[in-house]
């Protein structure tokens, strides 16, 4: 897990010194070694080394390929890396590292047969010496980032968005305003976008190509809207699922570093941490808890711990120690991202580095097993979805007099279930959005931002399986760009095994239904828990690593010292109207109103504008 920054210009490359400054901005990614070459005249490559597999020179980076024909940089870990060696015909290894394997793949299969070998989490950028062309790839399921500019001429690619926009040939950029009004509405930069024009990112398991001074793409691996389920019984789902899981894990154990495990009072994490304790004797497990009874749950993970058998750790929080923290904990925010529970897993990572270099994460066990209460807030309104507005208001109208919305809900009244959809993942009105940026009026949200785009049906199983595709590349993408900033800004690497390759494709053989429902998220996963510790403590309601911000930023004196002079980078450069920003700061101070997910939107927008310069 480390940092990069590539350069391909066909112009000749003459920054080297600015290039050597904006690899700096990623050096807690990568705080072991740096690196940087220049294998032609035009490519310049440089890397931040956090050495997990292979401590020696052997597994530095950049790294050529034995016959000299390719350079390359890898931010990732390839946990099928020793069985690829096997198949290949090379047998002059210097040590074991993955990407060794890699490049060493990229000489005998070519690049593209070589990316869709990997099961793994990566971002890859390989350049052939000989032809002058660049190969670069993002993991199926977009775990690691990868960030680029493209002028046409000028090729910058890197793990941090900040490094993009803080380079000579980008920073002067115009801000995209549609984009800008996606990162209001979402909360953070899916892909393939960019804040700024002539930049974006790869999709996961999306390939990029640069020929002849043109760019091609095209995607290796796409999560299915989809997928015909060959496992109706709980039984054998249950079987299925452990096998894959158990097996998920073991190969994510490999490294030469301590490695360790996120707890929560959940289902996702104890159940990885129950494989990792099999399979790793002294497991350490780490928790943050708060001073909210609502979203304290180091409890629960404490109970897990005992049960498990793990050496627990625990940090609680409250709002003297955030405010204190926060300033240090905002400066990770190398790119529009407002998940504000970025705050307890940057404290978790902090945390969990002072012991291990490794931890296993649960997450992407809610996408895959249904686990958001959304998905069925959106299917009990299946049946009336397709009937004009009118009768549809009509009903829930009905539905709200007499049974309190139980049998429906507001969901009724959208669009479409795509937009309802879409909806749930948006804490910010139109209306506050546009009080507060008149200039956005009429600005609409681009058109390829696709992640909702599915239409209505009547078929329950075809709706909540075009929804977990839409949670996979939305919230999922959130999530993992909140834990990879937080992470990393503490050299820590952070392993998912729901999101390894054969784990996904194992969970999309089973029948949805058999983990869907009312009070039935994630039921498979739920025995599968209640199977290995009988007395698991299972709470049906998510907390996950939160918490109570919106309480927090009523404490005197708390917001004007986390804004700071981010009030004026957003008066001045984003176009944001004071005046009501402090109408909606003095709404949420008087609890008129929750604006907590707003404001930090707001935060967050202008954290990133000082990490970028």
């Amino acid at each position: 897990m480390c940092g990069f920054l590539l350069c391909f210009d066909k112009s000749k490359i003459n920054n080297q010194i600015e290039l050597n400054q904006l690899l700096k901005k990623s050096i807690a990614r990568g705080p072991d070694k740096t690196l940087a070459v220049q294998p032609t005249p035009n490519v310049w490559m440089g890397f931040n080394r956090l050495a997990i597999q292979d401590l020696s020179a052997a597994g530095d980076q950049p790294m050529t390929s034995d016959d000299g024909k390719y350079c390359m940089v890898f931010n990732g870990e390839i946990y099928n890396h020793l069985e690829l060696r096997k198949r290949l015909n090379f047998t002059g290894w210097k040590g074991h590292s993955d990407t060794e394997t890699v490049i060493q793949a990229v000489c005998e299969w070519g690049f593209d047969r070589t990316i869709e070998a990997l099961d793994g989490m990566f971002a890859i950028a390989c350049y052939s010496i000989e032809r002058d062309e660049l190969y670069c790839a993002r993991d199926f399921a977009g775990i690691k980032p990868f960030f680029y500019g493209w002028d046409g001429t000028t090729f910058v690619g890197a793990s941090q968005y900040n490094q993009i926009t803080g380079h000579s040939g980008f920073r002067n950029k115009s801000i995209d305003q549609q984009v800008l009004r996606l990162y209001l509405e979402q909360h953070f930069m899916p892909a393939p976008f960019g804040l700024y024009q002539d930049t974006g990112q790869l999709e996961p398991g999306e390939m990029l190509t640069i020929k002849n001074q043109r760019i091609n793409k095209r995607k290796y691996w796409e999560f299915p809207e989809y997928a015909e389920p060959t496992v109706f019984d709980t039984q054998s789902a249950v079987k299925i699922i452990n096998d894959a899981l158990g097996k998920a894990v073991r190969d994510e154990l490999i490294g030469d570093v301590p490695l360790g495990s996120f707890l929560s009072g959940g289902i996702d994490s104890p159940l990885i941490s129950y494989y990792g304790k099999q399979l790793v004797g002294g497991l350490k497990t780490f928790t943050i808890g708060s001073d909210s009874k609502v979203h304290d749950e180091s409890e629960d993970a404490a109970t897990y711990s005992r049960l498990i058998g793990t050496d627990h750790q625990l940090e609680k929080l409250d709002a003297a120690k955030i405010k204190a923290e926060i300033p240090e904990i905002l400066k990770c925010i190398t790119e529009p991202m407002a998940d504000f529970s970025v705050i307890p897993t940057w404290l978790l990572s902090r945390l969990a580095k002072k012991q291990v270099s490794i931890a296993l994460s649960g997450d992407g066990g809610d996408e895959l097993f249904f686990g958001y209460e959304r998905f069925w807030s959106v299917a009990k309104n299946i049946h009336f979805q397709d009937l004009p507005y009118i009768v549809r208001a009509g009903i829930y109208g009905a539905n709200k007099y007499l049974f309190r919305t139980r049998k429906v809900n507001s969901v009724l009244l959208a669009l479409s279930q795509s937009k309802a959809h879409q909806g749930l993942h948006s804490r910010f009105t139109h209306a506050d959005l546009e009080n507060l940026f008149p200039h956005l009026k009429g600005v609409k949200l681009p058109e390829s931002f696709q992640t909702y785009g599915y239409t209505n049906t009547r078929d329950e199983r075809l709706l909540i399986q075009a929804m977990r595709r839409a949670e996979f590349y939305g919230m999922m993408q959130k999530t993992l760009r909140k834990v990879d900033l937080a992470s990393m800004d503490n050299s820590l690497e952070v392993r998912l095994p729901f999101l390894k390759k054969s784990l996904i494709e194992t969970s999309l053989k089973i029948d949805p239904m058999l983990s869907y429902g009312s009070a039935k998220k994630k039921q498979i996963l739920k025995l599968l828990l209640w199977n290995k510790i009988p007395s698991a403590p299972i709470n049906d309601k998510k907390r996950g690593f939160s918490v109570p911000l919106g309480q927090w930023m009523r404490e005197p004196g708390f917001f004007e010292y986390c804004i700071g002079q981010r009030r004026e980078i957003l008066v001045e450069r984003w176009g944001m109207d004071d005046l009501k920003f402090e109408i909606m700061k003095k709404q949420h101070a008087l609890y008129n109103k929750d604006h907590k997910w707003p404001l930090f939107t707001l935060m967050a927008l202008g954290s990133f504008d000082e990490t970028k310069n």
